[in-house]
């Protein structure tokens, strides 16, 4: 028989909105379950993935067209649609990522000001029909996220950005968030990270089959 095909979550939001520290408590949730998870990122997750995400987050590279990076995440996100998220999702796997695309309708549209319909068919032919059935979207003002960014090194090519174009970001995901309601689930990121894990759980009950609490 053939498996029952996977989930597909991702995690999206600004930056120090706490993804990463999400993400493993999620996997840890999902595998306690007896799930076969594959967890991954973006731009990355492949060979040619993390090739890409080395140029797009390079701070010398400050010349990079915005028309050149939209591609570029696009570039990375087909071989990973194509080499772990569907591969896994058709074996019965769940997938667990670290942005997809809303990440570029929000930085690459809201932030650069790429058109709508130009990503969205972008994501049409890259994506091969690949959503993820769960977007958990952390949302914290921008001023709080930044802060918590800046103690983690030295900042990249995208979090050298100013406050306006954060802004935009926030914004641009808030507006995915309200359009599709049934897919999204706004988390607030400023609460403590049990707090976050908790609300993040619950959204992954109906997934889960298990009751709310």
């Amino acid at each position: 028989m053939t498996a029952p095909r996977g989930k597909f979550i991702s995690l999206e939001g600004g930056e120090g909105a706490g993804k990463s520290t999400l993400l493993t408590g999620l996997r840890e949730h999902v595998e306690r379950r007896g799930i076969a998870l594959v967890q991954t990122r973006e731009p990355g997750g492949t060979a040619v993935g993390e090739a890409v995400r080395a140029i797009v987050l390079d701070p010398a590279l400050h010349g990079l067209a915005a028309e050149t990076e939209l591609l570029l995440m696009f570039a990375s996100r087909a071989q990973l649609v194509r080499e772990v998220i569907e591969p896994a999702l058709s074996a019965g796997q769940w997938v667990l990522c670290d942005r997809f695309a809303d990440a570029s309708y929000a930085y690459q549209g809201g932030g650069r000001g790429q058109p709508t319909p130009r990503i969205a068919e972008l994501e049409r032919w890259a994506c091969a029909g690949v959503k993820p059935d769960l977007t958990l979207l952390l949302d914290l003002p921008v001023a709080t996220g930044r802060a918590r960014a800046a103690g983690r090194g030295d900042a990249d090519r995208i979090e050298v950005e100013a406050d306006a174009f954060f802004e935009r970001v926030r914004a641009s995901y808030r507006e995915r968030a309200v359009a599709e309601p049934e897919r999204f689930r706004v988390i607030d990121a400023s609460q403590s990270p049990a707090a976050v894990l908790q609300a993040a759980t619950q959204a992954l009950a109906a997934l889960l089959g298990e009751a709310q609490a």
